[in-house]
């Protein structure tokens, strides 16, 4: 549950900490007092979207923290994600700055706006005050249905499923209406592939050929070179080698009369020694070296087949066999996509796999539309719509859809005697709200989320009826936490905490939004506030007394 709510800077609350606590807890308040603020900063801490505007005039940023409680699955969830710090809470914090810049963090640890949508979808549900407006579009009907049965990963399937089939299905079409431009391209891809089969570049070829052109044409110049080197090191009179040797030879003896000259013959003896070795390599080169003219007309002749292919595509020749490569790819994904047979076999599997899947999902949502239907008829009983009937109609698709097999309806009859219609078609705007409260609550009950918040969602209800709503609410907060944002003081009566939110002006501060906790006696200005407006009497004084202690 929340625990705890810190804003700073946020619209026109400057500073402000909250304490909450379980059970039923009510904002009331005048008009633009900024009770829907609140719901608006928790949103924020739950990865709503948020822009400059959101920022106190004046000031460089708005920071918002929520602290809640955790359950297993949070706890889970946060072990997953590495974001958990023991203990039994979890912090959420949302910070923007004048320049629209935002920032989120979970327990300290910065985070996406994704991650905290996923973990704030397990810790809050939040019903909007305009809910029961969206409750006219089908898509709102279906989403909410689907999500108080708990079928919302089937139908995420089915849609994925769907879009497979779909895809599929394109692909066949596009074959189908491309067929002679498929055609001619594979016949080019064809002739292009048999001139590089003819020619088989291999990796590496063009370097290794060009180096061996190289050294061929060059042979006469290496021959010569390797001889005179040869020459000079170890088989002419005056070779190298000899003339060390005989040095060494010298010093040898001298250096049995003066031993100082070690020094110079350590430094002269292997000298000698890579001098043999250099002229051991250049003879085992010299022998393999010859003049191959017929070896050099070939080198020729493939660096003139490779140079020309490469020329007649337009490509540098070292990219040649990677070049061969790719055409044999493309020309197999032509293949297969010009394969009407087999394009059309794999959409058959991807309307199968649809199908099937959607008729796991229609049979869940025939059994959980019974459930709901009767629920919500039965709230519509004690919400002052005696006789009135509600059901949850599934409307068979000629073809299925994206969302499954049926379109998801919401149908009402407002008292006894009256034929079911569609919700939007027949429902007035008190009966809409008393209709969406009751959804609201049922929802809520199948939700595991522990905190439950309703901005002003009894907008349009009155008299007897708000007695039922505030009755509801307090019953529901005896199984998790319920927020209630509030005008009615039928309902605020019920409440086991109640904040009082105000609003104020001065030259220091500019307008400024505070929230109250009220103890009995400020509870008992409220109520009679709410009952009697700006006079408050002696009479609504004693009618708030006694809501309180009903």
């Amino acid at each position: 549950m929340l625990r705890h709510l810190s804003i700073r800077d946020f619209v026109i609350v400057a500073t402000l900490d909250i304490e909450f606590d379980s059970g039923f807890t009510v904002f009331s308040g005048e008009t633009g007092a900024g009770k829907s603020i609140l719901i608006d900063t928790l949103a924020l801490t739950l990865g709503a979207r948020g822009d400059a505007s959101v920022v106190r005039t004046g000031e460089s940023r708005a920071d918002i923290t929520a602290e809640f409680g955790t359950h297993e699955q949070v706890t889970r969830w946060l072990d997953e994600h590495a974001l958990s710090q023991g203990g039994d809470t979890v912090m959420l914090r949302r910070v923007i700055d004048s320049g629209g810049r935002s920032r989120a963090f979970i327990n300290g640890t910065p985070a996406t706006l994704t991650q905290l949508r996923e973990v704030g979808e397990m810790l809050v549900d939040i019903h909007g005050q305009h809910a029961h407006q969206l409750l006219m579009r089908s898509d709102t009907q279906r989403e909410l249905f689907d999500t108080h049965a708990g079928l919302q990963d089937a139908a995420n399937a089915v849609n994925r499923a769907w879009r497979a089939w779909r895809d599929a299905q394109h692909a066949v079409d596009e074959a189908q209406s491309r067929d002679r431009e498929l055609q001619l391209e594979r016949e080019r891809l064809a002739w292009q592939l048999s001139e590089f089969d003819k020619l088989a570049p291999q990796p590496g070829e063009w370097e290794e050929v060009s180096a061996e052109h190289h050294r061929l044409s060059n042979s006469a110049s290496l021959i010569d070179g390797v001889q005179a080197a040869l020459g000079a090191l170890s088989e002419s009179d005056e070779a190298m080698i000899s003339q060390i040797g005989a040095i060494i030879s010298k010093l040898r003896g001298l250096a049995d009369i003066d031993p100082s000259l070690n020094d110079v013959l350590a430094a002269l003896e292997p000298a000698e020694i890579q001098l043999q070795e250099a002229s051991y390599s250049l003879s085992h080169y010299a022998q393999r070296l010859e003049l191959d003219p017929d070896r050099l007309a070939q080198v020729e002749r493939r660096i003139d087949q490779l140079h020309s292919t490469a020329r007649k595509f337009r490509l540098q020749p070292e990219t040649l066999p990677e070049e061969h490569a790719a055409r044999r790819r493309q020309l197999a994904d032509l293949d297969a996509a010009t394969d009407l047979d087999a394009l059309n076999a794999v959409a058959e599997k991807a309307k199968g796999a649809y199908h099937e899947q959607a008729k796991v999902l229609s049979k869940a949502r025939a059994k959980a539309a019974k459930a709901l239907s009767k629920a919500v008829t039965e709230g519509m009983q004690e919400l002052s719509m005696a006789g009135g009937k509600f059901e949850v109609a599934l409307v068979p698709l000629a073809e299925g859809g994206a969302n499954g097999l049926e379109q998801i309806e919401f149908r009402v009859a407002g008292h006894a005697g009256v034929a079911l219609r569609p919700l939007a078609k027949v429902a007035s705007g008190g009966e809409l709200a008393r209709i969406s409260l009751a959804l609201a609550v049922i929802a809520s009950t199948a939700s595991p989320t522990p905190t439950l918040i309703l901005d002003e969602v009894d907008t349009g209800i009155g008299g007897g009826v708000a007695e039922v709503v505030g009755r509801l609410l307090h019953q529901l907060g005896r199984d998790r936490q319920v927020l209630c944002v509030t005008h009615l003081p039928q309902v605020a009566a019920r409440g086991d905490q109640h904040f009082q939110v105000a609003k104020s002006s001065d030259d220091a501060r500019g307008t400024v939004s505070t929230v109250t906790p009220l103890d009995k006696a400020k509870r008992v200005e409220e109520v009679a506030r709410m009952l009697g407006g700006l006079e408050i009497t002696a009479t609504t004084r004693k009618h708030a007394k006694e809501m309180l202690a009903a």
